[in-house]
């Protein structure tokens, strides 16, 4: 029996409060980062301003200089509120713009810009107190070994100073709306998935306790996952509705249905619980989770795509149009849009299928009857397989096909049983590949609508091979 613990919070607030977070931590981060940045980029913009000036007087003034000369370099290139100090290599003060009674200083030497200057040539130091006028200072000292000495420029902290050192906080205002207006978006996309989702468990609990699900109560969004969640409805009350088939009903849609929609929700609940109550966890464990949460997402996605596809053929076949279809090029497209995976594997692909193959039916079911195919080979034969598809007759009027592999192949008493729903040759194999138990029912049902029939069998390989045809030429 399904059972589930009472939440506090609906899936659709825990999934919005996760993306909240996540995305809270990016833009804070961002936020820093270009705080910090632009602190450090005007620091250095000031340091270096009094750097050059620093330089010039050395390269003005060389070694002989004293107190006259100082004080007549700064007249002539004069900034204002700008305080210089001369410092020998001793730490010992030999002039000073601002205090006269420089001699009487204490040495210099413990000075932090002081220090860094004799380390690396030139050192500053954002705010700090001078000692010896009680003001707030920015200094930037530079050293001069080959003359002895310090030079030291620094400005006090004021209005201007403290502007052209202030961080533009324009972006601030820009992030904070760009900010507001995502979590809108993202408020109103969770809030339509929960929608999906709490409607998907109230069918699962009717579909368990064989409710009336065909009362009105169970209704979803006008969206793309709307569609599908009511597709699946609609396929277990026509169902529902057959006394003949109610124990096949309540074996296939309430157990398999159920539980294959419950597995990935759950999954995707179970991850993002986590990283909600672990707000320390470090940033590689995080991604890591986010990642299992979309392969589960893509999972539940095929899944829904899968049951969509089967129920149209079943309840709507007249919707589907047939037209003249070329075999050949449905392969082709088969392959290159596995190619990539296939080479991951190693797994080679030939078709054998003359390019004058027509036949007359629905492009959309005989492209699916080829990628389930390829898909189910591509999965679960193996590595280095080589997969063949051919045809292997002809008649007046239709044509046979054969889609083999030589890989793993399963056991003779499974394969009456590869075309029904939800069927796994091996459970934890099959889920781990990522299957969604639906591929070869949708094979089995799309050759059927084309009037054909399909058998699987060992080939001489020793892999899986299918046989299906009687499907009328074009």
């Amino acid at each position: 029996m399904m059972t589930s613990g009472k939440r506090w919070f609906p899936f659709s607030l825990r999934l919005f409060f996760s993306v909240t977070l996540l995305f809270t931590a990016f833009v804070s981060c961002f936020v820093l980062f270009q705080y910090h940045r632009e602190k450090t980029y005007r620091i250095d913009v000031l340091n270096t301003r009094l750097q050059d000036y620093n330089s010039f007087m050395s390269q003005s003034l060389a070694s002989d200089i004293d107190s006259i000369s100082i004080a007549s370099y700064i007249e002539h290139h004069s900034i204002a509120s700008l305080r210089v100090t001369l410092i020998a290599s001793n730490g010992k003060v030999l002039y000073d713009s601002r205090d006269h009674d420089f001699a009487s200083m204490p040495n210099h030497s413990g000075r932090r810009e002081i220090m860094m200057a004799f380390r690396n040539g030139s050192g500053y130091s954002v705010k700090r107190n001078s000692e010896t006028t009680h003001d707030v200072y920015f200094y930037s000292a530079t050293y001069f070994p080959e003359y002895g000495y310090f030079i030291r420029s620094s400005l006090p902290y004021g209005t201007v100073l403290s502007h052209i050192l202030s961080v533009d906080r324009n972006y601030l205002w820009f992030a904070s709306v760009i900010y507001l207006l995502l979590l809108a978006v993202m408020f109103l996309y969770s809030r339509r998935i929960g929608i999906n989702i709490n409607q998907l468990r109230l069918f699962a609990s009717k579909a368990e306790n064989d409710d009336d699900i065909a009362s009105g109560e169970i209704r979803f969004p006008n969206d793309e996952l709307g569609d599908i969640s009511g597709n699946i409805v609609h396929l277990y009350t026509k169902l529902q509705n057959s006394e003949d088939d109610k124990t096949r009903l309540k074996r296939q849609l309430t157990q398999n249905v159920a539980h294959e929609l419950k597995t990935p929700v759950s999954s995707i609940q179970g991850y993002l619980e986590t990283i909600v109550n672990d707000p320390d966890m470090d940033e590689e464990t995080r991604a890591g989770f986010i990642e299992r949460c979309y392969a589960q997402s893509v999972r539940l996605s095929e899944l829904l795509r899968d049951i969509s596809l089967l129920t149209k053929i079943e309840d709507a076949p007249a919707s589907f149009g047939t037209a003249s279809v070329n075999i050949c090029e449905i392969v082709n497209s088969v392959r290159s849009e596995y190619e990539k995976v296939m080479a991951e594997k190693k797994i080679r692909f030939f078709n054998l299928v003359d390019k004058d193959v027509n036949v007359k039916g629905i492009r959309q079911l005989l492209y699916s009857v080829f990628r389930n195919l390829t898909e189910n080979s591509v999965k679960y034969a193996g590595d280095g397989v080589i997969i063949t598809v051919k045809v292997i007759k002809e008649t007046s009027d239709s044509y046979y096909f054969s889609f083999a592999d030589n890989g793993k192949g399963v056991d003779p008493e499974h394969l009456p049983h590869l075309f029904e729903r939800f069927y796994r040759v091996d459970d934890g194999r099959s889920r781990s590949a990522g299957g969604t138990g639906l591929g070869l029912a949708i094979v089995k049902n799309a050759v059927k609508l084309h009037n054909g029939t399909i058998s699987a069998g060992i080939s001489r390989t020793g892999g899986l091979e299918f046989i299906f045809g009687g499907i009328g030429k074009a």
